[in-house]
């Protein structure tokens, strides 16, 4: 697999690369431990809990490719490998179609700025399709390839997001990466010699829960099969837990509810999951819930504000919320003040000409309600007047009483 061309040290105690091949321009590498009889001793053992623990490449992809010249110390990487078959398909290419070109450079500088936009030009178009909505593609090509030597997973599914947690295994910790993908939640753990590999295919799951204890503040309890799982030493445990949760609800839709699934063209074709596309449709679920409104509205914009009470006389902290053909406000101070504004009601929306930075929306039966301390309130009101088909009323001074 070609890599984004960063640079890389070769001087280390352990001396984890091993060289295989070189050439003016180029280095062919083995990780050390690969390919040896015994695994490479207690050097090798160390290694692969270096790379378990720090997750990296180097697990699945023992081999590598590095660009150097003659006349720089700066060493780049460029490509990796799982197998010495597939590092030699990169190394023959870089040997048929970039080595004679380089010779006609001048100076070093030119050579390493010709073959780093050639890698570049060719991830580009490995994942112009692939990755393109991923958060980062770079990171997340690397990550797909652990997933997939680690697992044997069918090639159809999609990994939709990696986290480091710990896995308990009775009262011990073992630090590892959870992966969750359309179809599983799979772990993986290499500590000292002891691999652990867990898969849970999602209509599996029969409960799923945050729990606390005194040993774990704050964890994740997957129950499968009779069996508990628990995970802990989350960076973003909410966040987590969120995700698992839509994927596990998609599996159920899969069995039970058919005819929605298949409406879906998201959900349909698992290749268009995403992590921001579960986190979006988890936010308009709650919104739906919260505010009762149609299932198929969808959360577009949420703006922090103040909504004068006239009844009152306060104003009450919270936050606007935008979809289709609802602008909603709920108030987050203790207040339980909350709106339900139908697009079909509005007859005009306004601005205030002064510093309270005000949005006032009036509906049908003489009412307005106004909203202070909009962040950029002025091209809300354009966006809501569009959305609305209306214009500022005749008058500015509206009495919000």
């Amino acid at each position: 697999m070609w890599l984004k061309p960063e640079e890389v040290l070769l001087k280390n105690a352990l001396k984890l690369w091993l060289m295989e091949r070189s050439n003016d321009y180029f280095v062919l590498q083995r990780r050390r431990g690969y390919g040896e009889d015994g695994g490479g001793g207690l050097t090798g053992l160390l290694v692969g809990t270096l790379d378990s623990v720090l997750d990296s490449t180097a697990k699945v992809a023992p081999f590598r490719i590095l660009h150097q010249t003659p006349d720089s110390q700066v060493y780049l990487s460029i490509a990796c490998g799982a197998n010495r078959e597939e590092i030699m398909k990169h190394w023959d290419w870089l040997e048929q179609n970039i080595m004679k070109t380089l010779s006609v450079f001048d100076s070093s500088e030119d050579i390493t700025n010709f073959v780093q936009g050639k890698i570049r030009g060719l991830i580009a178009e490995e994942g112009k399709q692939s990755f393109a909505k991923e958060d980062d593609p770079e990171k997340f090509r690397e990550t797909l390839l652990k997933f997939e030597k680690c697992f044997g997973l069918p090639e159809q599914e999609k990994l939709v997001t990696y986290y480091s947690c710990s896995y308990w295994k009775g009262r011990v910790p073992c630090q590892g990466w959870l992966y969750l993908s359309t179809n599983f939640l799979s772990f993986y753990s290499f500590l000292l010699g002891s691999e652990i590999k867990l898969i849970i295919s999602w209509d599996a799951v029969s409960k799923l829960e945050k729990t606390s204890n005194v040993i774990l503040t704050e964890s994740i309890h997957v129950c499968s099969q009779g069996d508990s799982h628990y995970f802990s030493m989350f960076l973003h445990i909410n966040q987590t837990y969120l995700l698992m949760e839509q994927l596990a609800n998609y599996a159920v839709k899969r069995l039970f509810d058919k005819e929605t699934f298949d409406n879906d063209p998201i959900l349909d074709d698992p290749r268009q999951i995403t992590k921001r596309g579960l986190e979006d449709r988890a936010h308009s679920e709650q919104f739906n819930a919260f505010f009762r409104l149609p299932k198929e509205e969808t959360l577009k914009e949420v703006h922090e504000c103040f909504l004068w009470v006239p009844f009152s006389h306060f104003n009450a902290h919270g936050k606007m919320c935008i979809s289709e053909n609802y602008i909603c406000f709920a108030s987050q101070d203790g207040n339980l003040c909350s709106v339900i504004i139908p697009f079909r009601e509005v007859l005009a929306i306004d601005k205030t000409h002064d510093s309270s930075k005000s949005v006032i929306i009036s509906i049908k039966g003489k009412t307005a309600f106004r909203f202070s301390e909009v962040t950029d309130f002025e091209q809300l009101v354009a966006k809501l007047r569009l959305k609305c088909g209306t214009t500022s009323n005749q008058y500015h001074d509206i009495s919000t009483e």
